[in-house]
């Protein structure tokens, strides 16, 4: 549509109503979706319409009917179907007992799931379609993502998880007239099957471990009984938080960010030699050399860069667990990465999306984006029958497969 600017002074002027308003882009819509059923029956006789072409051709044009149809955000429109003198011709864009627009609507969602916006995308349908589409109508259309994510957020889960990655994506959202930063929480689960799926998003502008222990409660009531092992960042009382709802669950803190919180102590001219030494400790072959390892970096920089090395002390418990296991299933679990790379293709995405109008936006672009993403998510673990083994051997009276 053209922008306001470019349309003569007294257009708005002809509408009295809202409703008035809304008719005459529902009449420009018509138009063009006509247009275009007209252009595919072109192209079914294979020639236009008075072209010499079409003599003797066996078929011709005869004329069109009448049908009512619906769409989610225009409601009813009659159109005229075009139609040839041998019944053969099926529109595409409406095809039989379909809702009017279903593909150019599956195309306005396509384009919003990919990060465009709503004025390019009506740039983009008045390009590719030929209909003008307000801005307005494709937040309508977009709108009916909300109950799809309603409904993917309240779907049952499966029973038992082998592994989890918990974190968040922080995006700006406008709050009581200003754009402030939200965090987006999101839950991957690995299934048995060692297929990924996420298992939910949720918003709020804080993270904390009460808040946590409230996604995994709502994790809880999905049908989830279980999860082998959580992997999270170092959040205060996020151990605890997972102990409260899953008890048993093996809690193992993620290695790449301890690694980065310990390297903003040390200056740069220090910190090849410091990170060299501090892979002797997370890249140890069992628990005891790690802690040898741990004992001698301290030894050697604990004077000059004590809170880089006291905070691994402080959470040893819960940086080692993976130590416990086979190393396939350390490759798994000691980083955060398999949602970190989720975390970045929701940016690449949403680049174009800077800010939101509100929550509903931020979870819609979110969601179509996490859709698109899951599609590409159908390839197993690398020595995946290997690590299926040793779940079940290690976890035995756990697993349900």
């Amino acid at each position: 549509m053209d922008n306001q600017s470019d349309l003569p002074q007294d257009f708005f002027k002809q509408f009295k109503s809202k409703e008035d308003f809304q008719s005459f882009f529902g009449e420009l819509y018509k138009r063009g979706v006509e247009e275009m059923l007209k252009a595919e029956l072109d192209e079914h006789l294979g020639y236009e319409k008075h072209s010499r072409e079409g003599h003797n051709s066996g078929n011709s044009r005869n004329g069109s009917y009448s049908k009512k149809v619906k769409t989610d955000s225009l409601g009813d429109l009659v159109l005229n179907i075009p139609r040839d003198r041998n019944s053969e011709f099926e529109p595409q864009l409406i095809p039989k007992g379909s809702r009017m627009s279903d593909k150019l609507e599956e195309s306005i969602i396509g384009m919003y799931s990919r990060g465009m916006t709503t004025s390019d995308i009506s740039s983009h349908v008045k390009e590719i379609y030929g209909v003008d589409v307000s801005e307005g109508t494709i937040s309508n259309v977009t709108n009916r993502i909300i109950e799809h994510v309603k409904e993917w957020q309240n779907r049952p889960l499966e029973s038992v998880y082998f592994t989890v990655w918990m974190d968040g994506i922080v995006l700006k959202v406008k709050q009581n007239g200003k754009y402030i930063n939200k965090c987006i929480y999101l839950v991957i689960g690995l299934k048995n099957d060692g297929l990924k799926e996420v298992l939910g998003m949720w918003m709020a502008e804080t993270e904390s471990a009460s808040f946590w222990m409230g996604v995994l409660t709502d994790l809880k009531a999905r049908g989830v009984e279980d999860i082998l092992i959580a992997c999270t960042d170092n959040l205060k009382g996020f151990t605890d938080a997972i102990k409260g709802v899953f008890p048993d669950t093996v809690t193992q803190l993620c290695i790449v960010h301890q690694i980065r919180n310990s390297c903003k102590y040390v200056v740069w001219k220090d910190r090849k030699s410091f990170c060299a030494d501090l892979r002797a400790v997370y890249a140890a072959t069992n628990k005891q050399a790690a802690e040898d390892a741990l004992e001698n970096l301290d030894a050697k920089w604990g004077h000059k860069y004590k809170h880089a090395i006291s905070s691994w002390r402080a959470n040893w418990e819960n940086l080692t667990n993976y130590f416990d296991f086979p190393l396939e299933i350390r490759k798994i679990i000691y980083t955060t990465n398999t949602i970190e790379n989720l975390n970045r293709g929701i940016r690449k995405y949403t680049k174009t999306k800077v800010q939101f109008v509100d929550d509903n936006a931020a979870q819609k672009a979110v969601y179509l984006a996490i859709i698109n993403i899951e599609k590409k998510w159908n390839m197993l673990p690398q020595n995946w029958g290997l690590i299926l083994h040793q779940f079940v051997t290690i976890f035995e009276n756990r697993c349900r497969l």
